[in-house]
Formats: C-alpha cells, structure tokens, sequence
C-alpha cells in the first residue's frame, strides 16, 4: 500500500505563531497516522504581491515554481492558518494566488493543485478559534481543483491550548486533530492509488 505524501505548512510566518504550533502538532498526528510528510515554512518562499503586470513581464517567480513542485509531488495538503479580520491572511493568499498561476513548465502543463486533497486547521487566541477565515480559505482551494476534506481543527485560546512537548492539552482538540488527519490520510491515499493505476 503506498504511503501517502503530505505537504504541511503554516499561513503565518511569524515567529510564535500559534499556526506554526498547530501544524507542529499536525505534523505528529500525521507520523503517527503513517503519513510520509514533508514541513515547510512559507519564509523560504517570499514572493511579491500578486501582479498581472509583474507576471507579464518576468514570469511566475521561481519560488512560486519551488512550491508549485512540493504541492505536485504531494498527494495532499495540510495548512494550518490564522484568522486577519475574518478572513485569511495575506501571506498565505498571495501565496495559493501565485501558485494557481502556474500553467506549464518546461513545455508541458503543469497545475499543482489540480488533483489534490487538502485539510485546514485554525488557530487563534479568541473564542472563535481562527473558524471564520477557513471558510474563505477553504472556498478559494476549490476554486484552485483542490478537495478539501470535511472536518477541521480549529484551536481557540491557542496560548494555553499546547503543552510544553507541543501536544494540545485538551482531548478534544487531539481528537479533532486525529479525525482531521484521518480524513486527510484516508482521501490521499484514494488519491495517490488512482494515479498509480
């Protein structure tokens, strides 16, 4: 049985983040789940803000190419996000905006997200948990092709929520991450076997 390939990353870059620790967290439930997963973060991928004129004139930037590849050689994704005003963050758009441009390399097509499967996390210090911004997140990824599997995890209080090895101190939230991944593994794996037939 093939072992399906995850690519996980944050949505925030910044340092303390509580999306990184959530996909920290994401990343042992998926070990544990016999995931082969590859973390990144979304610092060694700077790019500019998505420009029309820009990509006329210079192409897609190479570290939109950099990621297009990580995502089309993974049979799903794992993105854990925080919420800006309800919504997602401009980083993590930008990002998903640039590499949806991506058409053809080398002479043939190539659209990384074509054919994918991901699965949202959120986490934020308030009550609502970072939840209002995964719904736009998880609409913009379907208009990119990908399926984005059903449940979600979405850590609220985040400052309290992590133990000091990383895990989440409350059952409920390991359980949500549990039946997240679970869900993830499960569909990628459909995923990567249609391929190989």
């Amino acid at each position: 049985m093939p072992v399906p390939k995850i690519l996980v990353f944050a949505g925030s870059i910044r340092s303390g983040a509580f999306s990184i620790r959530t996909a920290d967290a994401a990343v042992g439930e998926l070990a544990r789940q016999g995931a082969d997963v590859t973390r990144v973060s979304l610092v060694d991928y700077p790019l500019p803000i998505m420009d029309e004129d820009l990509e006329r004139e210079k192409g897609i930037p190479e570290n939109a190419l950099r990621l297009g590849r990580l995502i089309a050689a993974s049979d799903g994704l794992l993105i854990a996000s925080p919420e800006y005003n309800s919504s997602i963050p401009p980083l993590l758009k930008n990002t998903i905006d640039w590499v949806s441009r991506i058409r053809r390399e080398n002479g043939r097509a190539f659209r990384p997200f074509a054919g994918k499967v991901a699965a949202l996390c959120s986490s934020s210090d308030g009550a609502f948990a970072g939840v209002r911004g995964l719904y736009h997140l998880r609409s913009v990824l379907m208009a990119c092709g990908v399926e984005v599997v059903t449940p979600q995890c979405s850590v609220g209080r985040a400052s309290e929520a992590f133990d000091e090895d990383g895990g989440f101190r409350e059952e409920r939230l390991r359980q949500a991450m549990e039946n997240v991944v679970r869900a993830l593994v499960e569909r990628a794996h459909m995923f990567s076997t249609a391929v190989e037939r």
